[in-house]
């Protein structure tokens, strides 16, 4: 089910503290590879062969003020399967980035858990050394700086608060205002949202909007602008289908206002 090529680089991440990773697998051969490959990385990792243990060692470290910092969760779990698992957490807020490992290979598997929640898809079999280093990338991007800095050489408007009719994006706070009320954002959708509104007007490709907003080092689908584009028009626009704020330029890219 997986290529044994461990990473032959045993250099450690420099992230201030060891990230704490959850690997959410019920066979036990991937997982003990896992635990292995990743703890050979410097990483401190817990595993859960179902999916509600998951559930427990997620409330657990709430309320001991562990937080994982990325979830390696298979999709076909027992008792509770692994879309329901990062619905559910998105659902309630948690930014945890998510790689899903999944034997499920289809485009439209794929697609199903970009639009869930996760951050990334690996298809089994797989590699080691692939798998490694996009859990390095995810967690190199979630521990960049909270404010949004964009990765190009691009300079960035200071300005206090961003406006345009009804979407108010106050980069101090982190927050987002529509129509009145605080929009909840996923770190990636505000970060897109913000990029959008420091540049009212010009388009950008997928490839532009993954180069700044995920990085340079993001090994994913493409597809995923698109899944997010589309989660920011729920929670922006007064009609999703014929939206006044994000654009679709066709042929190039998306556009704001």
């Amino acid at each position: 089910m997986l290529s044994l090529d461990i990473p032959m680089s045993h250099s450690r991440p420099d992230l201030g503290r060891t990230s704490q990773i959850l690997i959410v697998e019920d066979e036990e051969i991937i997982r003990e590879m896992l635990v292995l490959a990743l703890e050979e990385e410097g990483y401190e990792v817990t595993t859960a062969p179902d999916g509600r243990t998951a559930l427990g060692l997620l409330q657990d470290s709430e309320s001991d003020r562990r937080q994982f910092d990325l979830i390696i969760l298979d999709l076909m779990l027992p008792q509770v399967n692994g879309l329901d698992l990062c619905r559910l957490l998105r659902y309630q807020g948690n930014p945890v980035p998510i790689l899903i490992l999944s034997a499920k290979a289809s485009e439209t598997d794929r697609v199903l858990g970009l639009e869930v929640g996760a951050d990334d898809y690996v298809i089994k079999p797989f590699s080691i050394r692939e798998l490694v280093a996009r859990c390095r990338a995810l967690l190199r991007r979630q521990g960049a700086a909270r404010f949004f800095t964009p990765t190009g050489n691009l300079p960035v408007p200071q300005m206090p608060v961003l406006q345009f009719k009804e979407v108010m994006l106050s980069p101090q706070e982190c927050r987002v205002m529509v129509r009145g009320e605080e929009a909840n954002l996923s770190p990636k959708e505000y970060r897109l949202l913000e990029l959008f509104m420091s540049y009212p007007r010009r388009v950008w490709s997928r490839e532009q909007l993954i180069d700044q907003v995920w990085g340079q080092d993001f090994v994913g689908d493409s597809k995923t602008v698109d899944v997010h584009i589309r989660w920011l028009r729920e929670k922006l626009e007064r009609d999703p289908s014929q939206p006044e704020y994000i654009i679709t330029v066709r042929g190039f890219g998306y556009r704001f206002g």
